[in-house]
């Protein structure tokens, strides 16, 4: 069955109406890219099409010549899908069945597991994630390939949120023998992590998990409802005891609870005014997309001495900005570009294998090998005779002039941002916390008073720095002391850049643009909800602001 709402009651003074399906087979999931082309999964195998006017079957429901269901792999159950804004989809159900749609066909892909799968996620950056019984959480590369994580849980996941390209929220839940039924569970995943959360509220078997006001709405069996915002859960007043086993949000920030015995249920005291809301002009973003000639993912930009912006990325991507418009200039190697920086000695990038290349105008040349599989993440300097570079396990390298030397850091922790003053006041900062300060002869280690990875840092004064990192993490030093400055946010800070003319802005995942006003940091809309990994501020007062996907923003005045 499939309801739909125009927002005009029908003859019967129904709300909901009933579209007309070819089956009377169960569906379990809907997705779709708009209003007419929507996609349904369910019961042996069965793929319904919307075309905007009617619904057509696409696979599954195979009967054999005795009427009944045959037992072939095409009827295999599905019980979720989603896709992305191309079109392309991914249904998962049991035995481990995937299923994609490649705007025209579906295909099956191989699955590394025979586990039942309950739930699928489609990341900005192209890869998918599937989950289901046991702990079973796969990944799909961008190339194709399905492989397990290791996940240490046992947990029947039966519902998943992205909360980034590499996060997630696994909810679910798995029978106790000593409780005598199911127990709902949380776990969170990040870069090859999986934490189970606790909280003293024992909850039932979990069923949807969505993004909701600044937090996730989270539903499950007996009519449960929770809240959960900064690891604090809260549980809502539901009214119901039937099993409740989906969410939809909506356009007005209000969401629909769907569940058993028909049951939909809204928060909102106007449950028509929650579904159609009056029409609002957006809020209009100041940032607007440019033209990029690729599609790689970029990972820094800089000013150079002369007023020329650059950009960089992955497979040897760097671009060069002239007027308004950016052109590739040729890729030092095939290696991912992390960084760049020219101060009067030729344009320098650095990035994986340890290596620094060289651009003299017209070709590049490799000016440095640490002949080590490091990673460099950061570069800053005070002129063409003294550069600095930091990375992967503590790396920290010297330019003088005549040639690159490592430098003694005193910590294996990576490294991924780099600011100097001058060269007897230089900071670069990375994981958990750390904050390495140099004095012109050595480098010394503290901490700002957090745990979370710093993974920019900028200031324009010596008694006025910035730091930024994980899950909004902010810190502000006044030349005593740092202090941590809250954001309420759970999007990472990635970097961050200022000038005396354009101000100071911080960028992070989910398209996050921070601007610093009166001393308050204010959020700023994008237009994008990509992540952004690098900002700039010109000294003529431009701000750019780079990420995934090729992504370039420009502030406009």
């Amino acid at each position: 069955m499939i309801l739909r709402y125009t927002g005009a009651p029908d003859g019967a003074g129904h709300q909901w109406q009933r579209m007309s399906v070819p089956t009377n087979l169960p569906l379990h999931s809907l997705w779709g890219p708009r209003s007419d082309q929507l996609i349904a999964v369910g019961w042996m195998g069965c793929v319904l099409h919307f075309d905007g006017s009617e619904w057509h079957q696409r696979r599954g429901g195979i009967v054999d010549e005795d009427g009944r269901f045959a037992a072939c792999a095409e009827n295999t159950p599905l019980f979720a899908i989603d896709g992305n804004a191309d079109g392309l989809a991914w249904a998962v159900g049991d035995d481990g069945m995937i299923l994609h749609f490649d705007g025209n066909d579906w295909v099956t892909e191989a699955s590394p597991t025979r586990i039942n799968l309950r739930a699928v996620a489609c990341a900005g950056n192209g890869t998918v994630y599937a989950a289901g019984g046991e702990g079973t959480v796969l990944r799909r590369s961008t190339s194709g390939h399905w492989e397990a994580l290791d996940c240490p849980l046992s947990s029947g996941f039966q519902a998943m949120l992205l909360l980034d390209d590499d996060e997630l929220l696994l909810g679910g839940g798995r029978y106790f023998v000593d409780q005598g039924g199911f127990r709902g569970e949380l776990v969170h995943y990040r870069q090859g992590s999986f934490q189970p959360l606790t909280f003293s509220t024992p909850m039932p078997r979990l069923r949807a998990l969505k993004s909701y006001k600044d937090g996730v709405l989270i539903v499950g069996d007996q009519g449960h409802l929770y809240y959960l915002k900064e690891l604090s859960l809260v549980r809502l007043e539901s009214n119901s005891h039937h099993d409740l086993m989906d969410i939809v949000t909506l356009p007005t920030g209000e969401a629909l609870a769907v569940g058993d015995f028909a049951t939909i249920m809204t928060a909102a005291p106007d449950f028509t005014a929650a579904l159609a809301p009056p029409p609002a002009a957006p809020e209009k973003s100041r940032w607007e997309s440019m033209a990029v000639p690729t599609d790689r993912q970029l990972w820094g930009i800089h000013e150079a001495s002369d007023g020329t912006c650059y950009a960089c990325g992955e497979a040897g991507t760097v671009l060069c900005l002239e007027g308004d418009s950016w052109r590739a200039l040729p890729a030092p190697s095939e290696l991912a570009v992390h960084c760049i920086w020219e101060s009067g000695n030729g344009l320098f990038a650095a990035g994986q294998l340890g290596r620094i290349y060289r651009f003299d105008g017209s070709r590049w040349q490799l000016h440095f090998d640490l002949h080590l599989d490091l990673t460099i993440l950061a570069m800053w300097g005070s002129g063409p005779n003294s550069v600095y570079a930091v990375g992967d396990e503590g790396l920290i390298l010297h330019f003088d002039g005549l040639g690159w030397k490592r430098m003694s850091s005193g910590t294996h922790s990576a490294l991924y941002s780099l600011w100097g003053w001058d060269d007897q006041h230089l900071l670069a900062v990375g994981d958990f916390g750390l904050v390495l300060r140099y004095n012109g002869k050595e480098w010394a280690e503290f901490n700002v008073g957090t745990e979370s990875f710093l993974y920019g840092v900028w200031g324009p004064a010596l008694d006025d720095i910035y730091a930024v990192g994980l899950s909004g993490t902010l810190a502000h030093f006044d030349g005593q002391r740092w202090q941590l400055q809250p954001t309420r946010l759970r999007d990472d800070l990635l970097d961050l850049s200022g000038s005396k003319v354009a101000g100071t802005y911080a960028v992070g995942t989910r398209g996050r643009i921070l601007h610093l006003e009166d001393g308050q940091w204010v959020t700023e809309p994008s237009g994008s909800d990509v992540g952004l990994r690098g900002v700039c501020t010109t000294r003529d007062g431009r701000v750019y602001a780079v990420g995934d996907r090729g992504t370039i923003l420009r502030r406009m005045h």
